[in-house]
């Protein structure tokens, strides 16, 4: 199997990475003069809820067609802000033409990079109207759902790469590393079957950890293939078109998720390499041998803390969540668990020495 040299695409990020984009909030204000600007096919394919355009991006004219979406949830960005590394990528002559003229003369990508406009202004997972798009691949009810179901019918992709955010407490099981990235080949029914399209989807998959591996060592984990009724993934996999979920968790010390993005942006490339090249998708079987997911993270661990309900020093592991407030993202502590969190990871600990947690 060929892969990207991992040396080779770093130090082309270091220097070209999409620098307008930054942080956690990603609005379509943000991404629309970057739009504009795209060498590629820039197409409107409708309106949010609120009114808010949804574009589709058309880049390469090959008989392989991949349909990737970011932003279902309008609060998980990360992959968005790779996408975008991605147009940047495939845009640059000047570098990797192999690579570039592989994927663009054998494939055809059909790009949505921010399919929940008015979720991503309101932080929210959910939609202007309280629907959660990735539940609703059944129902339907969703203006933003019927727009990509009715892209997906119309295109009629071979792959999809579904991209989302996974939070904090995730770890990789069995190391104290916290899931950087972690892939799911989406179950097509209840019995977790292993079908032709998934073991086609799990191929890809374990090209992408093969890189990964090479330049983030066990951080890279698995989501559970537990059916989803009502999922867009395990929905859109049972219809025959393989679809690739991939999470971006935490890396440590990024709480923007610019390192996480980078990583993003590397696993999505190697994928669409891999099917530019392969038609052999029977490496399959090492998808197994990833780590799954653990739920092991708290943001910070206090110990030899007090509470209010006691004077017996104790630990307390608190998550961030984030809320809007004036238009601004803010960040906030939220009570997780309290009791002897010695078997529990953080990413800070803080001795408290005996004092009150003040929130």
């Amino acid at each position: 199997m060929q892969s990207i040299k991992v040396e080779n695409i770093e130090k082309w990020y270091a220097r070209n990475y999409e620098s307008n984009l930054y942080g956690l909030r990603i609005l379509y204000n943000d991404i629309s003069p970057l739009v504009k600007e795209l060498k590629f096919e820039n197409e409107l394919l409708g309106y949010s809820t609120n009114g808010i355009p949804i574009h589709k991006i058309k880049i390469g004219n090959g008989p392989k067609r991949i349909l990737i979406w970011s932003q279902m949830h309008g609060n998980e960005s990360t992959g968005t802000k790779a996408l975008f590394d991605l147009f940047k990528f495939l845009a640059d002559s000047s570098h990797n033409s192999k690579i570039i003229k592989s994927i663009l003369e054998t494939c055809t990508l059909i790009c949505i990079p921010m399919l929940n406009p008015d979720g991503a202004i309101n932080y929210t997972r959910e939609n202007a109207v309280n629907i959660d798009l990735n539940r609703d691949a059944v129902d339907k009810k969703g203006v933003e759902s019927n727009l990509l179901r009715n892209l997906l019918d119309s295109f009629n992709p071979h792959f999809c790469f579904n991209l989302h955010d996974q939070r904090t407490l995730f770890n990789v099981s069995g190391f104290e590393n916290p899931a950087t990235i972690s892939f799911l080949a989406p179950s097509e029914d209840i019995t977790r079957k292993v079908t032709k399209g998934r073991t086609e989807t799990m191929s890809v998959i374990v090209a992408m950890n093969d890189l990964l591996q090479k330049a983030i060592p066990n951080h890279i984990g698995r989501y559970t293939d537990e059916f989803y009724p009502t999922a867009t993934g395990d929905n859109f996999q049972k219809l025959g078109h393989n679809t690739i979920l991939i999470e971006a968790g935490h890396f440590p010390n990024d709480y923007e998720r610019e390192i996480t993005r980078k990583y993003n942006f590397f696993a999505m490339l190697q994928g669409i390499y891999f099917l530019s090249i392969t038609n052999d998708y029977n490496n399959y079987h090492s998808y197994f041998d990833i780590p799954n997911n653990d739920k092991f993270f708290f943001d910070i661990i206090y110990i030899n803390a007090k509470t209010k309900e006691s004077n017996d020093l104790t630990d307390i592991g608190v998550l961030f969540k984030y809320k809007i407030i004036n238009n601004k993202l803010v960040r906030y502590v939220h009570i997780e668990k309290t009791g002897d969190l010695n078997y529990f990871y953080a990413h800070s600990k803080i001795d408290l020495k005996g004092k009150l947690l003040n929130q």
